[in-house]
């Protein structure tokens, strides 16, 4: 087995092809649904247009297109975005405009409805510069009183799930072990994750990568949030609209460009 190295940048091109196995316990359609509810709560109006940041494989992306939103699918990642062409390609989805850009970076032809972030995208923003540099660009390509949906690891799930625990997540082609190393004195955790991937010949190549997440606390997002021009409308546990407590592991947020 040969071992390959892959940056904090090149993860998710490396676990591009089983990314979606990985993830297979999620319910995208439940989702998409959860996300088309507040948007029909909190915008006053047709919401016509959203943008999908962070869109990854575009599941989440295509749910929302078959809703009959015009979607715009954004990842850093040109493999993932790849594999999300050919699942809207397979079923038909032409309303979809799919890009290659950062989240700190991203640039629009025209203004959205609503801004989604799914899947703790907002905490591989290592620094509250980046978070903030995100948050203002959403604000910039919101319509006023456009709607941004997102959600964060908690604290609870940092120090709990995180921490220093060792994952391992098998498919027929892959064995992947995830080994986590949380700091509580920067709120960051790293990630040190090793993939085996099978070859035609029935033999593995070793890629071995890295990346971190950073623990974000809800007043923090808040602020960030009111700093770029967005008010904060509510927070929920889960996409059954779950209240947050102590030991919830994801927060999802909802807020509103003023």
């Amino acid at each position: 087995m040969n071992g390959l190295y892959e940056d904090n940048d090149g993860i998710y091109s490396m676990l591009a092809p089983f990314y979606d196995s990985f993830n297979g316990e999620i319910d995208y359609k439940k989702w998409a649904k959860f996300i088309d509810r507040i948007v029909r709560n909190n915008f006053p109006g047709n919401a016509e247009y959203i943008l999908d940041l962070g869109c990854g494989t575009g599941n989440l992306t295509l749910e929302l297109a078959k809703l009959g939103y015009d979607m715009i699918g954004a990842d850093i990642s040109d493999e993932m975005l790849d594999i999300a062409r050919k699942k809207a390609d397979k079923e038909r989805q032409k309303n979809i405009l799919w890009i290659c850009q950062d989240m700190t970076e991203f640039e629009l032809y025209g203004t959205v409805e609503a801004v989604v972030s799914s899947l703790d995208c907002v905490n591989h923003l290592l620094s509250e510069e980046d978070v903030q540099k995100c948050f203002s660009l959403v604000h910039n390509y919101l319509v006023p009183n456009g709607v941004f949906i997102f959600d964060i690891n908690s604290r609870f799930k940092f120090e709990n799930v995180y921490g220093q625990n060792v994952y391992a997540f098998e498919t027929d082609d892959a064995f992947c072990c995830w080994e986590n190393d949380y700091s509580d004195k920067d709120k960051i955790c790293d990630f040190y994750i090793t993939l085996f991937k099978k070859q035609n010949d029935g033999k593995y190549v070793r890629t071995d990568s890295f990346q971190s997440e950073k623990m974000y606390e809800t007043d923090k997002i808040r602020e960030l949030l009111e700093k770029s021009g967005m008010q904060l409308l509510s927070v929920y546990s889960d996409i059954d609209f779950g209240r947050v407590d102590e030991k919830s592991e994801r927060i999802h947020f909802v807020a509103r460009a003023i």
